[in-house]
């Protein structure tokens, strides 16, 4: 009977991992270090099931989670695809100036492969960058509003400003992680009338956009 508790304690163990390996996934990995640039070192990872961590340093202790939309978890894994998860080189082999160290790794299980390059002429590359990029923008923009908003009520309308000029330009990702700052401005009064409306008109658009969950 003694010899019960410490085999069930096994199972356990056994069972979470084998249940934490089913949910983690094929993960999709970026990450660009610049120095002098802002931010200076950034990295993003994406899960299969929509699940995204956005970091500003490789020891960041207040990293951001969001989910990214079914389409773009498609476009990010289909890229990496036709990129044979970055089994082979990218780098241009230009001599061109320094853009700052990328990496794109791909991870899935106990298999990792990755690439590093400055910059690149492959066409699936330059897109998936290109929306790890778009991520970096995105981030940046949520920042400058939260801070705006909690800091600088005045400076409100200039930061919505910036983020609806981004929507436009189709450089935002996951726009729907705006709704509580957008509605946080539109229904308080301490906001500037122009901020509210704005805030009000841009929360209407992204909750139209927003995408619906995949069918079950």
């Amino acid at each position: 009977m003694r010899f019960l508790i410490p085999c069930l304690v096994i199972l356990d163990i056994v069972a979470s991992c084998l249940s934490g390996a089913t949910a983690t996934g094929p993960v999709v990995y970026y990450s660009k270090s610049f120095p002098g640039s802002v931010p200076a070192y950034v990295s993003v990872e994406v899960r299969k099931d929509g699940s995204a961590v956005y970091k500003e340093a490789a020891d960041d202790e207040e990293p951001v989670s969001f989910q990214v939309a079914p389409d773009d978890v498609t476009l990010v894994f289909s890229l990496a695809d036709k990129l044979d998860h970055f089994k082979h080189p990218v780098e241009s082999g230009l001599k061109v100036a320094n853009m700052g160290q990328k990496t794109f790794r791909y991870q899935d299980g106990a298999d990792k492969s990755e690439v590093q390059f400055n910059f690149s002429l492959d066409e699936n590359a330059k897109l998936l960058l290109d929306w790890f990029e778009r991520v970096t923008e995105s981030q940046q923009l949520y920042f400058g509003l939260e801070r705006s908003v909690k800091f600088d009520r005045l400076g409100v309308n200039k930061s919505l400003l910036q983020l609806e000029a981004a929507y436009d330009r189709k450089r935002l990702i996951s726009p729907e992680r705006f709704l509580p700052l957008l509605d946080r401005v539109a229904k308080n009064d301490s906001y500037l009338h122009m901020a509210r409306e704005r805030a009000a008109a841009l929360a209407d658009i992204f909750r139209s956009a927003k995408p619906k969950p995949a069918a079950e």
